[in-house]
């Protein structure tokens, strides 16, 4: 199969053709259809994920269609289009068991804890727990950007946030997952406050449902701005870049008993970020993490994009090749335009 391949952390990504995958008794292999490229991706070329062990092919926002099943998989057949979340569980332990895949201690990850999406051809363990039946009316690349940044905002919001209508939603950072978090709580009648230091980017937010928005690098502090625009500050606030500033500013702008939740990814030197502690422990604020969404979880998602209350298509800001995507990869921290990148040629 052709895949992206790099042998070194930092090092530039060759495409190269690889051996073919082959599924496990309980898995399947899938012909990639699409895969989208996210910030956590550049993390893994990086070298912050621990999982990784080189060689390496990235690539975990995949849809596409069931090649080759093994002997124990029930719930999926040759020929299914299907996605998987990024996370995926063991379908054996207590997390699992109670529905929790996303935090299952034996999770996978394809692009991660084994070879990824960036090839022709990606195995997935564990199908009948994992994989998400795709409906004909999504195309592999609205599916395929649905993998993380969507379904993990859809969480973030909906589930872990659980954001009601008519709160105050603020959202830092305007990247493919904040976008997701922004249009997702509009959808479900939420006031979103869309927080960057792009005006196209804040610009692009208004499009997808945000009411308000906020330049961080125009305004003195960026949490009384918030609580200006909300008269008391956010009801919920998504850290949805993973930096110690947003993740401070996240915390400090919500009103008294407050819900914070950490989307974006803090690893290497920001792993640690300083809170304002004080304020929490006073305010009594929550502050959550969210971490990928369960495969049975997707019918919400689904059922809403079908109904069209959402739109994760409108992200989709450039469709590219698995050789464009190389470049694409390597600058991905310093990323700019709106939208995502979804490749779609191999």
């Amino acid at each position: 199969m052709k895949a992206m391949y790099y042998e070194c952390f930092e090092a530039t990504p060759e495409i190269r053709t690889l051996p073919d995958p082959t599924p496990g008794e309980d898995g399947v292999v899938i012909a990639v259809g699409a895969t989208g490229l996210c910030r956590s991706d550049w993390h893994g070329w990086m070298g912050h994920d621990p999982d990784i062990k080189l060689p390496h092919v990235p690539g975990h926002e995949l849809a596409g269609k069931v090649v080759a099943t093994g002997r124990g998989v029930v719930r999926f057949k040759v020929g299914d289009r299907v996605t998987v979340p990024f996370v995926s569980g063991c379908g054996h332990c207590a997390e699992c068991h109670s529905g929790n895949q996303q935090v299952c201690p034996s999770q996978f990850q394809p692009g991660f804890t084994h070879w990824g999406s960036f090839a022709e051809y990606v195995a997935i363990d564990y199908a009948d727990t994992n994989l998400v039946h795709l409906p004909e009316t999504i195309d592999d690349a609205t599916a395929a950007s649905l993998g993380c940044r969507f379904a993990t905002s859809f969480r973030a919001v909906a589930d872990q946030a659980k954001t009601r209508p008519g709160e105050w939603i603020a959202v830092h950072g305007c990247g493919g997952v904040g976008l997701s978090a922004i249009m997702i709580a509009s959808a479900l009648g939420a006031n979103a406050i869309a927080i960057d230091i792009s005006d196209e980017k804040l610009a692009f937010a208004r499009e997808c449902g945000a009411v308000a928005t906020i330049n961080a690098a125009s305004v003195a502090d960026v949490s009384e701005a918030v609580r200006e625009i909300t008269k008391g500050g956010a009801h919920v606030s998504i850290d949805a870049l993973g930096h110690p500033t947003t993740c401070f500013n996240s915390i400090k702008n919500l009103r008294r008993r407050g819900r914070h939740v950490q989307v974006g990814l803090m690893l290497g030197d920001y792993a640690t970020p300083q809170i304002p502690m004080a304020q929490v422990i006073g305010h009594e604020l929550e502050i959550y993490g969210s971490h990928g969404m369960q495969a049975w979880r997707y019918d919400a998602m689904l059922d809403m994009l079908a109904a069209g209350k959402i739109a994760p298509q409108k992200l989709i800001g450039r469709k590219i090749s698995l050789e464009e995507a190389v470049p694409a990869l390597m600058t991905l921290d310093k990323a700019e335009g709106k939208g995502i990148s979804v490749i779609t040629q191999f």
